[in-house]
């Protein structure tokens, strides 16, 4: 398969204030835009702003609903982590080490935008992890309730 790119339509109540955010903030790149919309290029992804004026409600936590970025360079992980101290985003969840000297190890922080739409950013040690290592179980902080 030749490489397909991610599309992800999101909520938001202000465009001007989205664009603040992702573009000025985040870093992302703006796109086409209309009164309803605005199109937000994330790491060569394709996120759409989508504007509403139904309530926007803050989550109780991280779980079920959030989205984000697997960086396959650390130093891209950084950067993005140092853009977003910079910027003084809000960090929903600070930078942490998950599950240390597992294969699944990775780095991770959420941030939360101005919608309450939480981001994830991660870098995993062992890239196998990802999509792999089929053995463990545990996926996210969640304590998953035993049947």
């Amino acid at each position: 398969m030749e490489k397909v790119l991610f599309h992800l339509s999101f909520p938001v109540s202000d465009l001007a204030l989205t664009r603040t955010y992702y573009v000025d903030g985040l870093g992302c790149e703006a796109g086409r835009e209309s009164p309803a919309s605005l199109i937000l290029n994330l790491c060569g992804h394709q996120l759409v702003a989508q504007h509403t004026d139904e309530p926007l409600t803050p989550q109780k936590g991280i779980y079920p609903r959030h989205f984000g970025i697997i960086f396959t360079d650390e130093r891209d992980f950084e950067a993005l982590l140092g853009r977003a101290r910079d910027r003084q985003l809000h960090f929903h969840v600070e930078p942490k080490r998950r599950f240390a000297g597992l294969v699944t190890e990775h780095r991770s922080f959420f941030l939360e935008d101005p919608f309450y739409n939480f981001l994830e950013f991660k870098f995993y040690a062992h890239p196998e992890a990802i999509f792999g290592a089929l053995e463990f179980k545990r996926i996210g902080d969640r304590q998953e309730a035993t049947v």
